[in-house]
């Protein structure tokens, strides 16, 4: 028989906790152990609930994020706990930092902080995406605008809104402040989801003969907004239903929008129709953000955590991580944990060494890996990109293949002759001036590069 809580309160409430520990340990690495769970001890117990006291609110809201259901699945194991709430409250000194803490503190940062905001069930978007904290800058301006335009009227002015671009440029930001200031400003429905989420919940409804169900779920919102689209690629029932629902929703005059990795023309193994729905609306891209947009969003991210930064600081991570904004977070995650684990204001150097781990302007590439890549989106055999023909159709793509290795990747001119059909240097230099000339007036050309590039 289990002991009750009283019991457990005054006899073995560290035991109980230190089994918990243990198993944690077996479980999560030695980094990341000492970092969030070293000064942790329970507090009390009242009324079936386990107070976990923690060091500060950092961890608190970490703990909740990351661990919370296997510490409450633990403490159900071990003893007789309903609950577990956390409060800051350890009496534990802070240790110091060690090395395999200042490792776990880099490997976190590079993902995103844990989210104080709960999702909603009804609608799965996250209050913490607004358009008041998202910046706007040359690179997203008219994707901000577009997404503005859809909320003052929705199903009327770009239905459906398409949003394009790389990784890590604020697609989701964007996409669920649509949502959420849809909701505020009409009180109708809206739903946000990706494509593997609506792919799966189609392969369940036919696995439990409920497709009908899955129908109506998804023709009730007033909004329907789907992100990452491009993973439904070969799907090919799901992209029937998905074609379907668009008609319904759209014919009733309900707003919907898509997001994707690239433009709707270059999505492979999508269907024509699908993508004639697709460029029915507006179509507009997220670019990289330059300097300014880059320390912009720097200094709005700092002062949401909290974090005062001189602009000596900013201006050395915006010009050291330049791919995308999710990274330009990552390195300002590091800092704020590692600020808060060491307890104390960090030096410009120490933010250099913080930031150099999050430096990724520059992707560690193979040529053959560049080579794959464009073979693969204008759909040619890559050997004949090695070959001698002379054919246009694959002319082409050899030049793109040779001014990307140069001009994102700095391969030497003799090194990519070299590798692509041992060609002299200066035939190298002529597809660069090439196709760099042919950028300036050939919008098409500038697509394809730039879809190439987030293949990339």
């Amino acid at each position: 028989m289990s002991k009750t809580m009283s019991q457990n309160a005054t006899v073995s409430k560290e035991n109980l906790w230190e089994q918990v520990l243990v198993e944690i340990e077996l479980s999560t690495s030695k980094a990341n152990f000492n970092t969030w769970f070293a000064d942790t001890n329970i507090l009390r117990f009242e009324e079936g609930t386990a107070y976990v006291g923690v060091p500060n609110e950092f961890v608190r809201t970490w703990l909740i994020e990351k661990y919370d259901k296997n510490i409450t699945k633990l403490l159900r194991e071990f003893g007789d706990v309903q609950r577990v709430k956390y409060e800051v409250g350890s009496p534990k000194p802070r240790k110091k930092v060690s090395k395999d803490t200042t490792e776990a503190i880099k490997e976190i940062g590079r993902d995103t902080l844990p989210l104080s905001d709960s999702v909603s069930k009804e609608t799965n978007l996250n209050p913490r995406y607004s358009f008041d904290s998202f910046v706007v800058g040359g690179f997203n301006e008219l994707a901000h605008a577009a997404s503005q335009a859809v909320v003052k009227q929705p199903g009327a002015a770009y239905n459906p809104l398409f949003i394009y671009g790389k990784t890590g440029f604020g697609k989701t930001h964007l996409i669920q402040a649509i949502g959420n200031t849809f909701i505020k400003n009409t009180g109708r429905k809206a739903f946000y989801l990706t494509s593997e989420k609506f792919a799966v919940d189609y392969v369940n409804s036919v696995k439990n003969n409920r497709v009908n169900d899955f129908k109506e779920k998804y023709r009730q919102y007033d909004l329907l907004i789907m992100d990452d689209v491009q993973f439904l690629s070969k799907k090919e029932k799901t992209q029937e239903e998905l074609f379907h629902l668009f008609n319904t929703l759209y014919d009733g005059n309900k707003q919907i929008v898509f997001s994707s990795d690239m433009h709707p023309n270059y999505l492979k193994d999508m269907e024509e129709r699908l993508k004639s729905r697709f460029n029915a609306g507006m179509i507009v891209d997220i670019s990289p953000p330059e300097q300014e947009a880059r320390v912009a969003i720097l200094k709005k991210k700092a002062g949401e955590r909290g974090l005062k930064l001189s602009d000596e600081v900013l201006e050395h991570i915006a010009n050291s991580i330049k791919r995308n904004i999710r990274e330009l977070e990552g390195a300002l995650n590091t800092i704020a944990i590692q600020s808060e684990v060491s307890q104390k204001e960090l030096t410009l150097t120490d933010i250099r060494s913080l930031v150099k781990d999050n430096i990724n302007s520059q992707s560690i590439v193979n040529i053959s890996d560049v080579v794959q890549t464009v073979g693969d989106f204008y759909n040619i055999d890559i050997d004949k990109i090695y070959s001698k023909t002379r054919k246009r159709e694959i002319v082409k793509p050899r030049q793109v293949t040779m001014y990307i290795l140069r001009e994102d990747y700095s391969f030497a001119y003799p090194a990519i002759g070299e590798k692509i059909g041992d060609r002299d240097h200066t035939t190298v230099i002529h597809s660069y001036k090439k196709i760099k000339g042919e950028l300036s007036t050939d919008s098409e050309l500038v697509q394809e590069i730039h879809q190439i590039r987030s293949l990339l």
